[in-house]
């Protein structure tokens, strides 16, 4: 074989034994000329511990993954058997769907049976959240109110205001999922005030803007007014309750001063050191004054 077959054939024999599975290469030493070339390596990976460059025996461990579990809390297996726990599973599931809902998809949905059970079937019919209608034979979830809109959160939070009273924005919140959103365009155009929690300036309340200007803007106080105002001064409480007592007004029973000797009041406990006489029960005794010290005579 001459020189160039033999080169040919060593460089096959390293091609051959080149594994492309891996980032690195492993060639064999060099066999002397004449030698057959071996088979072809396997193309698959190989698994830990065979691979060349890497030790016998050593194996990289995996990681499990992490589970938040909560050992405290128990786990939920579901509505139970218990009647009252496949009530509030239902009638929690109506008031998270906005539309009405047939008793069969809610059965299956809530996987509750409703529709075999005759008893919770007319708990749930019965329940003071739940309304049904006999035309289209739906049932829905009872809101506070009554709101799908913004001209009806309008509506709602007007009628209110009349009576003396704003409204929650959380029950808003509950009736309708973008009554915030609506609340704050409102207060943007005027329509409504807003008073906010001090800790994250959350919406708590709304009420209605009676109050409205024109189109040139607000309506501005005169300056009278308002130096009238703010020359009016509170007095203290103690010449509070007498001014009101000479006008023959009384406080109301927020304001009014507690005495500080009022019944019903309870105090610390005070030991009082009392000369109590003693019980005589033995008749033999009879004439000794047991509460002074006695010495017998001997």
């Amino acid at each position: 074989m001459s020189t160039l077959a033999k080169d040919a054939a060593s460089f096959k024999s390293a091609l051959a034994r080149q594994d492309y599975t891996s980032w690195h290469s492993n060639p064999a030493p060099p066999q002397p000329s004449g030698s057959q070339p071996p088979g072809p390596q396997p193309s698959g990976p190989q698994p830990p511990g065979d691979t060349p460059g890497e030790e016998s025996g050593e194996k990289k461990k995996k990681k499990k993954p992490k589970q938040n579990v909560v050992y405290s809390q128990p786990a939920d297996t579901g509505t139970g058997n218990n009647v009252n726990t496949q009530l509030v599973y239902a009638v929690a599931h109506l008031k998270s769907t906005p539309n009405p809902m047939r008793l069969e998809d809610i059965a299956i949905v809530t996987n509750t049976p409703l529709t075999t059970d005759s008893g919770l079937l007319e708990k749930f019919k019965h329940h003071d959240r739940v309304a049904y209608d006999p035309k289209t034979d739906l049932y829905s979830y009872k809101h506070d109110y009554n709101v799908r809109s913004k001209p009806a959160l309008l509506t709602e939070i007007q009628r209110h205001t009349r009576k003396g009273r704003g409204l929650a924005v959380r029950s808003l919140k509950d009736s309708w999922k973008e009554a915030p959103q609506a609340i704050e365009e409102l207060e943007k155009e005027g329509e409504v005030f807003v008073t906010r929690t001090a800790k994250d300036g959350q919406l708590r309340m709304v009420f209605y803007n009676e109050v409205k200007g024109d189109d040139q803007g607000p309506i501005e106080v005169e300056k009278e007014f308002m130096d009238l105002w703010h020359s009016l001064k509170v007095p203290n409480e103690t010449d509070l309750l007498k001014d009101l007592a000479s006008e023959g007004l009384q406080a109301t029973a927020a304001e009014a001063a507690i005495p500080k000797n009022a019944p019903g009041k309870k105090k610390g406990k005070k030991t009082v050191n009392r000369q109590r006489q003693a019980k005589i029960i033995n008749t033999h005794l009879a004439g000794i004054d047991l509460s002074k010290d006695y010495a017998p005579t001997r």
